[in-house]
């Protein structure tokens, strides 16, 4: 006999497991703009501020709840900071180079397609 157990008013659901497709180091692309970077910080879920998130525009808006990523981004014009989604990023087909200042403060060297983390910012 199956019986439904009632859950009591302050019970939370665990969020659903997800998984990282990409790791410090790599060197990745956003899918819809035209910028890329390297890696070096992962949020398992979004972990920005609300206006932040809700300054995007609804139809570009991405789920929550998934892995988010902190980039040194580059595109044509400049070097940034990004934050996006899992669901905006592919693996960067040229696996050239990032050409971002900050890249020599968190890694020792380019090699093999992704950046190598300086050994002073591993845990």
């Amino acid at each position: 006999m199956n019986k439904a157990v009632a859950l009591p008013e302050s019970y939370v659901a665990a969020p659903a497991i997800v998984h990282a497709r990409f790791g410090v180091g790599d060197v990745v692309r956003h899918r819809l703009l035209d910028f890329r970077g390297v890696v070096f910080d992962v949020d398992p879920v979004f972990a920005n501020s609300e206006e932040w998130y809700q300054a995007i525009p609804e139809a570009m808006r991405p789920a929550k709840d998934q892995p988010f990523y902190h980039l040194l981004a580059e595109n044509a014009d400049s070097s940034y900071i990004a934050y996006v989604s899992q669901q905006n990023l592919v693996g960067d087909d040229q696996a050239g180079p990032v050409s971002h200042p900050a890249i020599t403060g968190l890694f020792e060297d380019f090699r093999d397609g992704r950046y190598q983390l300086r050994r002073q910012h591993t845990h």
